[in-house]
């Protein structure tokens, strides 16, 4: 094989350095919110021939109504209006604030894009809740680049623009508002006052999410868009993330002696001392509060399912790590925050093999058996677990009844309907109910592989 000329090979290495600072910039791009550069304002996208038209426009790459949909029926443009409301005001009173909750950076942080005043460019308006740039990053050094002629979406990465695509980078985004990081967060203090239990995941939020962008062959070009089943996998993991990092960062793991307490399951302590909820599953005894490991299980399923070789290590480290939490318990010369730490570095690490993992219809089949036999173990005995299963199972089966799953779609129908009612209320949450419920779903997808 001949060698490359040394201009070649000078070209050949620029190239792949630039593509690896590239790659490197856009996993270590900073939040919208901590974001160096300038916020513009909402109104520099308003224009009808830039993203404010009424309809979409034909030819365009873009649809260009993006300002319109995210004004006409996008929640999050209701985030601050809800800071005015009657709950906010009790709220802010309960804590004690100085300041009414919509002047409150506690509150702005998530319900607006608030960035420091010295990062707020003059068109910025507050009230405007959480618009483009709290999604697409600060626009003061894209905002002009990004309409010029050989613009490319690499540079407007380089250039401040949040790499939403990125399934990783999206839930990260997410999460920072929708459970919490080391930036913002809704403590159980902020709960107990209170601020609603916060539910989240980020497939099923997207999905419900108006869209503002159709994947054509120019976006799949532009962007390489993830599957909807990728998207979860990945937000499972870092969700799980997000969980250990605050069960070990002292500035936010602990209030006074106690834990931060919205990290365990709230219906462990949330319940009438008449009805006993203890369930044997963890390895835990009664009256321990237990952590809340939803994403957990999420995510061993998903280890399950794709990663057979490594599930009896996870489910080892996870066991370990309730047992730690609840009770003290753990190896030698070690605590529940070198487990936690431990386990970090475990699904850190997972995250890109679940970024590079297809999914198709095999991969779904696999991880939805693994969740409907989490059944089997007790594991929803606890409603949060059972809710992400909820939301996890109906996406799977909403995308594999169209990739040619035979299945009577009545009889589903009602299986799926008997798991949403066995979660109408938190509170009054039966876990034999929905293991019943999940029981005839085990039947149905029986019938169907048959």
């Amino acid at each position: 094989m001949p060698r490359p000329e040394p201009t070649a090979m000078r070209i050949h290495i620029g190239l792949c350095l630039a593509l690896l600072m590239m790659v490197s910039a856009v996993s270590a791009a900073p939040l919208p919110n901590q974001s160096p550069h300038r916020t513009e304002g909402t109104v520099n996208c308003a224009s009808s021939t830039c993203h404010g038209s009424i309809t979409p426009l034909e030819g365009s790459n873009v649809l260009q109504n993006e300002y319109t949909t995210w004004l006409r029926i996008d929640r999050h443009t209701q985030a601050y209006a809800v800071l005015l409301n009657e709950r906010s005001r009790s709220i802010a009173r309960k804590l004690g604030l100085k300041t009414p909750a919509h002047a409150t950076q506690l509150c702005l942080d998530c319900h607006s894009h608030a960035p420091a005043p010295a990062r707020r460019g003059k068109r910025h308006v507050i009230s405007e809740g959480v618009g483009c740039e709290g999604c697409h990053g600060p626009a003061e050094k894209w905002l002009a680049g990004h309409v010029e002629d050989g613009a490319s979406h690499a540079r407007n990465l380089a250039q401040g623009l949040y790499p939403t695509e990125r399934p990783a980078a999206q839930a990260r985004l997410c999460l920072s508002c929708h459970f919490g990081d080391d930036s913002r967060f809704v403590s159980h203090r902020l709960m107990g006052a209170g601020h609603p239990r916060l539910s989240f995941e980020v497939k099923t939020f997207t999905s419900l999410e108006p869209a503002h962008f159709r994947v054509d062959a120019d976006y799949r070009k532009r962007k390489s868009p993830s599957e909807g089943l990728k998207v979860w996998s990945v937000g499972q993991a870092v969700a799980v993330i997000h969980l250990l990092e605050t069960l070990t960062d002292p500035t936010r793991g602990r209030q006074g002696p106690f834990p931060e307490l919205v990290l365990f399951d709230c219906h462990s302590c949330h319940h009438p001392m008449s009805e006993k909820r203890w369930s044997p599953r963890l390895g835990v005894g009664p009256g321990a509060i237990r952590l809340n490991d939803s994403n957990l299980l999420m995510l061993r399923a998903i280890v399950r399912a794709l990663m057979p070789q490594d599930s009896a290590g996870f489910d080892a480290e996870v066991h370990a790590l309730h047992l730690a939490v609840a009770t003290g318990e753990a190896p030698p010369g070690k605590d529940y925050l070198d487990l936690a730490r431990a386990l970090t570095r475990r699904v850190e690490s997972l995250i890109p093999a679940l970024e590079r993992h297809g999914y198709d219809a095999e991969v779904m089949r696999r991880i939805l058996v693994a969740l409907v036999e989490e059944s089997r173990q007790s594991s929803f005995a606890d409603y949060a677990g059972a809710e992400q299963a909820y939301m996890a199972i109906t996406s799977l089966v909403n995308d594999l009844v169209p990739r040619g799953m035979k299945v009577d779609k009545t009889a589903l129908r009602s299986a799926m309907n008997r798991l949403l009612d066995a979660l109408a209320n938190d509170e009054r949450y039966q876990p034999a109910v929905f293991q019943t419920a999940l029981e005839e779903l085990r039947a149905r997808l029986q019938a169907a592989a048959r």
